[in-house]
């Protein structure tokens, strides 16, 4: 089989990693031979291949980025978009199965090719943690692993200052980045979006903690709206698929705790460093099984499935359980961290 793969949406360390072990597994297991598509779905609509050898993936599984690229391109946009196009291109270059390796929208795009009768099967990949029907999504460990390693960074400087210290990380719905990052540091205060906290709640939080003498350390999901607000703060405008851009939450939550307790607070603001580098071992380590598991479920042709991870088995699952709703952080695990904040 002749089989093309393609990464889309936000990058995320993990998926040269994928692509490695899908070309290596696939050439030296079964036979198949390798392209990969441009920029997401844009190079699927586009035509635009390159072929992956085995020479062209080695040493892969510790690169960050894709060497794909990727896009927020869906397969259905414009009039060279839809089923009967694509399936055109694949006839043209002898492709007999596509690889999508992305998030929510990239297999919602992969769940309606499927069902016109496309052979497409998913890789599931969001930095965020979010996506239904998979425990873990590579690119998340590595996240957490670099918001820790910068908060402790954060609670030196603030104890240097007695400052508090504001932290924003990533999570548009979701606060699974900020939950275990800010567990994971020691954070006094950490706000996600599935949970609405009053400004002075948080404030409560901060000063128990400068009244005993420490540097408190408050974490914020970009995606957190203060209560008494109807949405999220996007003072960057829109990206180019019209979603709000995110960003500023963390200035906001500073210059109330500065106004409300008089205590000097500083922001800062992580970004696409959460992005970008090298992935840890764990997420190496779940992307090469991604990867393994994808060339199987193709030799199978388990069209319109994706695989996941359930506790340390791979599975398979059907695209519309994978995208029946996002993974939020349940009230148990809110629970658990609120027991320490203000500590």
């Amino acid at each position: 089989m002749k089989i093309g793969l393609l990464t889309s949406g936000g990058d995320c360390p993990g998926l040269n990693a994928v692509i490695r072990a899908a070309v290596l597994h696939g050439i030296k297991t079964y036979g198949h031979e390798f392209v990969g598509f441009r920029h997401g779905w844009r190079g699927v609509l586009e035509g635009n291949i390159m072929d992956l050898p085995r020479t062209r993936v080695k040493g892969l599984a510790g690169e960050g980025g894709t060497i794909l690229g990727t896009s927020r391109t869906n397969p259905y946009d414009g009039p060279g978009g839809g089923p009967e196009r694509i399936a055109v291109m694949l006839e043209r270059h002898h492709i007999d199965a596509i690889v999508a390796i992305g998030g929510e929208g990239t297999l919602a795009g992969a769940a309606r090719l499927a069902e016109a009768g496309l052979p497409v099967v998913g890789v599931p990949k969001t930095i965020d943690n979010d996506l239904a029907a998979t425990d873990y999504t590579f690119g998340f460990d590595t996240a957490v692993a670099i918001a820790t390693d910068a908060m402790d960074r954060l609670r030196t400087t603030g104890e240097s200052h007695h400052r508090c210290m504001v932290a924003e990380v990533m999570g548009r719905h979701v606060g699974w980045i900020a939950l275990h990052s800010g567990m994971s540091a020691g954070a006094h205060a950490v706000l996600i979006p599935e949970q609405s906290v009053s400004m002075d709640q948080v404030c409560t939080w901060v000063s128990e903690v400068h009244e005993r003498g420490r540097s408190p350390l408050v974490v914020v999901a970009e995606g957190f709206i203060p209560e008494g607000h109807d949405e999220v703060l996007a003072a960057h405008g829109a990206e180019q698929n019209g979603r709000p851009r995110l960003g500023g939450v963390g200035e906001y939550i500073t210059e109330q705790i500065e106004a409300a307790t008089g205590i000097e607070t500083r922001n800062t603001t992580l970004g696409h460093i959460q992005r970008g580098g090298a992935p840890t071992g764990f997420d190496r380590v779940l992307a090469t099984r991604f990867g393994l598991a994808a060339v199987d479920l193709v030799s199978d042709k388990g069209w319109g499935q994706m695989v996941a991870i359930r506790g340390t088995d791979m599975i398979r699952v059907p695209f519309a359980e994978a995208l029946d709703g996002l993974k939020t952080v349940p009230q148990y695990r809110w629970d658990e961290a609120k027991v320490l904040f203000g500590r």
